[in-house]
């Protein structure tokens, strides 16, 4: 094809600089300056990706993203950070200023329930959220200031509670760095972005800690018709200090959006003429804000440590959409607003002990966590252009969720270590209604064991064996739901408290030299897949399900200063249980097949990477008659270090400029011309091949 040279020329050139030569990857460079200058750069040794070798977790999947990977790869949207756990698939099917649609281990994870995040100590996923049970934006985050991402996946570690049933990550900031950051982004459909960011030692001796400020602004329009228009401003502020075995951090963050939508379109519009990124309602969008307030505090002690934090969050959201077009309302269209304010307080205490039991070493932790959620209020309304023009239901909510968890880590033998657990979770809810058959109160408990078993190591091989329940809290309006807002029909309540069982078998071998193989087979089974909509305003019953698959994962260092990072999920998703009909078992938009491939590395002044993931096809209905496309995408980054303080970076996004779909769904909508609805495909299409030229001056 004549076109394929142009293409291939990005990979080229990042494939140029990211294989070292015969100078190696530590060799030193003289930075320009005036005669006689001679500055030499850092000699910089090989970082690994990924901490997670032998000896440093309980699960085969479990582990942690480090700096050096964060740093290296180019990210299209803040939310593909959670891209970095093996296997989690990141996409968008609305604007950008919404949080993102996550899919891992067989589930279509809509935007966050069962995936439980955390950002330094706080819970971000939202329960009862106005637009989707465990909401988890991310766009408040400043992606240069996270330091590291500790993963899990399955309902085996006693202090992942709510949400964490297919796996939890948590984000950790960074308290300081290493120079003041200045850095401005320029890139294609109208993006920019300006980063302000540093530190510093409050006094030389460092009693008084260490003070991190940052402030970001981006501005993006987008490849869409209708321009996205999307602005976000995130600041933050952080004290902390490493003092006598004290780890102590205080941390005010801030971040607002706002932004017009381009959501998912029909197959048949763009099989008639409509443009691939046009929109059918130009005014859907959005506003956000988030404000928080967080304190972490962890002490070593002789026998084992203690660690507590606290943490206050303000957000609201406005929320614009419109999926069906003019299937309920021919005359004025069907947009319908989502919005909330949300108050969230909580905490967290636990102590480790190191001591004996039954003559075997042991180490023991207990610990208690709390959050207090009100919402004033949440509503759901029917809008034209954004201008309300009913309620279909407001509600003010306040509800809490308390567990209690202890875990016990037993070294039955040099080669043998089990970890056994148990959480207790109360979830208490009061809900008041502008529909008074759906107010009322509800209170659930659950327990749920863990044990783990861990073999080795033999000849650098661990064997796990892990198994444990959870539990995904429902939507506290659900619970105490009479009616359904939209139809006035009789609706049933749902149970507060869901209960999830999973078991992993899993294998981490080093036995080849620069190679890290993890290979895990999983299972995990849900009591209910029910699950509250926030579209509709009331609860979609769907039935029990059960999940297993295979997740194979590799590090490999070929030559010095180069690195590959692969992974490969494979997974089965089915409706189990009463009521199921024959034949009609699939979960729609369940995950079958994902992986993703990159190379990267260094070169004197010069780095690169290149990154691929493939996100299989997934069935759209319950009997598999409609099913989405596969979609490949890859992205590079080549960076240059022109001088110690000074580096250039170019991202290019959608490499090879694929036709694809970020996300597909089958449902029923109408458009003009159109005398009834039409089941449909709609999909919101993959952004085109774009780039992004980042200048940063370290000062």
């Amino acid at each position: 094809m004549p076109t394929c040279p142009a293409r291939l020329a990005p990979l080229a050139l990042t494939l140029a600089a990211v294989v070292p030569t015969g100078a190696g990857a530590e060799s030193a460079t003289t930075a320009p300056g005036g005669p006689g200058a001679s500055t030499t750069l850092e000699r910089r040794e090989f970082r690994i990706h990924y901490d997670n070798g032998v000896g440093t977790s309980n699960a085969a999947s479990e582990g942690a993203v480090t700096g050096a990977l964060i740093e290296s790869r180019p990210l299209l949207r803040t939310g593909e950070l959670l891209e970095f756990v093996p296997g989690v698939v990141v996409t968008q099917h609305s604007g950008d200023g919404k949080a993102n649609q996550y899919f891992l281990r067989g589930f279509n994870l809509d935007h966050g329930t069962d995936f439980a995040t955390w950002v330094d100590g706080m819970p971000v996923n939202s329960p009862t959220h106005a637009h989707g049970q465990g909401y988890t934006d991310l766009g408040f985050v400043i992606p240069e200031l996270v330091r590291r991402i500790d993963y899990r996946k399955g309902p085996y570690a006693a202090d992942d509670g709510d949400f964490a049933s297919a796996g939890s990550a948590r984000l950790a900031l960074r308290d300081t760095l290493p120079a003041r950051l200045a850095q401005i982004t320029a890139g294609s459909y109208g993006y920019r972005r300006a980063l302000l960011a540093g530190s510093t030692d409050l006094d030389a001796e460092g009693a008084a800690g260490s003070l991190l400020a940052a402030l970001d602004h981006s501005r993006a329009d987008g490849p869409w018709r209708v321009p996205e228009n999307l602005a976000r401003t995130s600041a933050l502020l952080r004290w902390s200090r490493h003092l006598g075995g004290a780890d102590t951090s205080l941390t005010a963050m801030h971040s607002q959006a706002g932004w017009t939508a381009t959501d998912q379109i029909p197959a048949r519009a763009v099989a008639a003429g409509l443009d691939r990124y046009a929109s059918l309602d130009p005014s859907d969008g959005g506003r956000s804000a988030r404000a928080s307030l967080s304190f972490n505090h962890r002490q070593a002690l002789d026998d084992g440590d203690w660690s507590a934090s606290l943490y206050a969050v303000r957000s609201k959201l406005n929320l614009y959409s419109n999926f069906t077009y003019w299937l309920d309302s021919p005359a004025d269209g069907d947009q319908f607003e989502q919005a909330e304010r949300r108050t969230t307080v909580g905490g967290s205490l636990a102590r480790s002990v190191d001591g004996t039991l039954l003559g075997l070493p042991a180490t023991h932790r207990l610990g208690v966590q709390a959050r207090f959620d009100r919402l004033a209020p949440v509503g759901l309304y029917t809008t034209v252009a954004r201008t309300r023009t009913g309620t279909t239901q407001e509600s003010e909510v306040k509800q809490s969720l308390v567990g209690i968890f202890g875990e016990t880590t037993l070294r039955l033998a040099p080669w043998l270590r089990a970890i056994g657990g148990l959480r207790v979770d109360r979830a208490d809810a009061d809900v008041t209604s502008s529909l008074a058959a759906n107010s009322g109160g509800s209170a659930a408990t659950l327990a749920s064991p863990k044990l783990s078993f861990v073999a080795g190591p033999w000849a650098a091989t661990e064997v796990f064996l892990n198994a444990g329940t959870g539990f995904h809290g429902n939507d506290a309006r659900g619970t105490v739901a009479r009616v359904s807002p939209r139809e006035g029909t009789a609706a049933g309540a749902v149970p507060a408290l869901v209960r999830s069982k999973g078991a992993e078998l899993g294998l981490r071998t080093e036995a080849i030299d620069e190679l890290r193989l993890s290979a895990a087979l999983w299972r995990l089974d849900l009591a209910s897949e029910l699950v509250f909509v926030g579209d509709a305003g009331d609860t979609e019953p769907t039935h029990a399900s059960t999940r297993h698959g295979v997740e194979l994962s590799a590090n490999w260092r070929p030559l010095p200063g180069l690195i590959v990072d692969a992974d490969l999920a494979l997974s089965r998703a089915r409706y189990v249980g009463e009521g199921v009909a024959a034949g009609a078992d699939r979960i729609p938009g369940a995950i079958g097949k994902a992986g993703s491939l990159g190379i990267g590395g260094e070169n004197g002044p010069f780095s690169g990477q290149l990154q691929w993931r493939w996100f299989g096809p997934r069935p759209l209905v319950e009997d598999g008659s409609q099913r989405s496309a596969s979609t490949v995408l890859a992205q590079a980054r080549l960076g240059w270090r022109a001088r110690p303080d000074l580096r250039l970076t170019l991202d290019v996004f959608n490499l090879f400029d694929r036709r694809a779909s970020d996300i597909d769904y089958f449902y029923e909508s109408r458009l003009p011309g159109e005398t009834a609805a039409v089941a449909d495909r709609h999909f919101h299409p993959v952004e085109p091949r774009s780039a992004r030229l980042t200048l940063a001056w370290m000062f």
